[in-house]
């Protein structure tokens, strides 16, 4: 099999208390998710879709037969635990917001209501600037953007006060900001402070929450494509504070399918001579996204992903050229169910050429609401683990996963679920897979 761990366990604390969950953005995501957990809670459906709810992992040799499931496996908050908050620049409650999206059936959430109602946003750090398409009404007012960091800051204490938390994270379920890119401003925190001071156009309101989740000791996770936390002053600023992060931007519908097959195709040495991509959407990231400059950011990082898997440069007779193409059309009456129509153009023995088409009728927040509850759940795991910084396991829920600087993000799905439950048994002093399995015939 391969060991390559010393069977020590890394200390954990154990998760005793209240964990409180952050979300800047209370809509379709943020909504879905609130409303999903305390359904589960009630009895009134199951956590499908989410790996430290029904997952399970295996230990040592397959001849062994232990197989837990990971909340068994490593100590993690229960559903029971975990208490809401956030920001949203619409004054509304949790109930009202999930109704308005119109992802969940009434059915269900007159079920909740009691508790969705209970669970209001506070004022948001907003710019119309960085989201173009949306008008916040329930919005911070300040001097300048470190006056609004600060406010957060307050609203963070406030919130672990008044809940009496003994944990905080935070998982940005906001839209998608206009494209940045880093700039001087980003590279230290020494700097990035002065730019907060002076109103610096680079920074925008991501950043400012999770300068504000940093400083207030609350690891970040980032659901979307904007930066974020993935500047130089940013991880920085986690490493100093021993602080997990990760990002950027939930894998759920197109790009979900795309970290499936494309590492199938490259598996079977299968050329790729075109990806055309559209999709549907009519809830407010699809709103948003209509936007050219929001569309920038999401394209950037839906375009990396088959670059990175397919690896043109180490097989260039099959990959070298391939034109890949994406749109997203923003279609009212569609709602939060996305649809994706892809067009493959695949090439096989001798070049004789074939296709693959795909549409994908998904619902956008049912496969983004199980991916914030396991990142709520494996950040406070990191952080009571003393992990700090860049969480490169937790690519498994992201399309343009943060990494090293010195090493390429991986994107194939496979290779980032084995990774992510080899850094869970590292944790815990048992052997890493490596899939060898000489042993068996030896």
């Amino acid at each position: 099999m391969g060991s390559t761990n010393t069977g020590e366990q890394i200390p954990i604390e154990e998760p005793q208390g209240k964990l409180g969950v952050l979300l800047p953005g209370m809509g379709a995501v943020g909504t879905s998710f609130i409303a999903g957990v305390e359904a589960v809670r009630r009895g009134l459906g199951e956590p499908i879709g989410s790996l430290t709810q029904m997952g399970t992992i295996r230990l040592g040799k397959r001849s062994d037969k232990r197989t837990p499931a990971i909340r068994d496996f490593v100590p993690l908050a229960t559903l029971d635990d975990l208490v809401f908050g956030g920001w949203d620049i619409r004054d509304e409650s949790s109930y009202h917001a999930a109704q308005e999206c119109g992802v969940l059936k009434t059915q269900l959430l007159d079920q909740v209501r009691d508790f969705m109602e209970s669970v209001r946003p506070m004022p948001a750090v907003f710019d119309q600037n960085y989201v173009r398409r949306l008008d916040g009404t329930h919005v911070k007012k300040g001097k300048n953007k470190m006056e609004l960091a600060k406010m957060l800051q307050d609203d963070i204490e406030r919130f672990r006060a008044e809940k009496g938390l003994s944990r905080v994270v935070m998982v940005w379920c906001g839209s998608t900001e206009v494209f940045l890119k880093t700039q001087d401003v980003h590279q230290t925190l020494e700097l990035f402070e002065c730019g907060l001071k002076e109103n610096h156009p680079a920074i925008a309101p991501s950043m400012i929450y999770a300068y504000a989740a940093l400083q207030s000791g609350v690891p970040v996770a980032n659901g979307a494509p904007n930066l974020m936390v993935d500047v130089p002053a940013l991880t920085e600023l986690a490493r100093q504070k021993s602080l997990p992060i990760c990002g950027k931007d939930f894998k759920t519908g197109q790009t979900l399918m795309k970290t499936i097959l494309a590492p199938g195709f490259k598996a079977r040495l299968l050329g790729l001579s075109g990806w055309f991509s559209t999709n549907i959407l009519g809830n407010r990231d699809g709103e948003v996204l209509d936007d050219p400059d929001s569309f920038k950011t999401k394209e950037e990082s839906k375009l990396s992903v088959l670059e990175h898997i397919l690896q043109p440069d180490l097989y260039p007779a099959l990959y070298k050229n391939f034109y890949h193409k994406v749109r997203i059309n923003y279609y009212p009456p569609r709602g939060d169910n996305k649809e994706g129509w892809d067009n493959i153009d695949i090439f096989g023995w001798l070049g004789y050429p074939m296709q693959i088409k795909i549409d994908f009728l998904c619902r956008d927040s049912i496969l983004a609401a199980p991916l914030v509850l396991d990142l709520v759940m494996f950040l406070d795991l990191a952080k009571r683990s003393g992990m700090r910084g860049i969480q490169e396991w937790l690519s498994f829920y992201f399309k343009s996963p943060m990494c090293a600087p010195t090493v390429y993000p991986e994107h194939d799905l496979f290779i980032q679920l084995m990774k992510l439950k080899n850094t869970l048994r590292h944790l815990r002093g048992e052997e890493l897979i490596t899939h060898l399995g000489l042993e068996y015939y030896d």
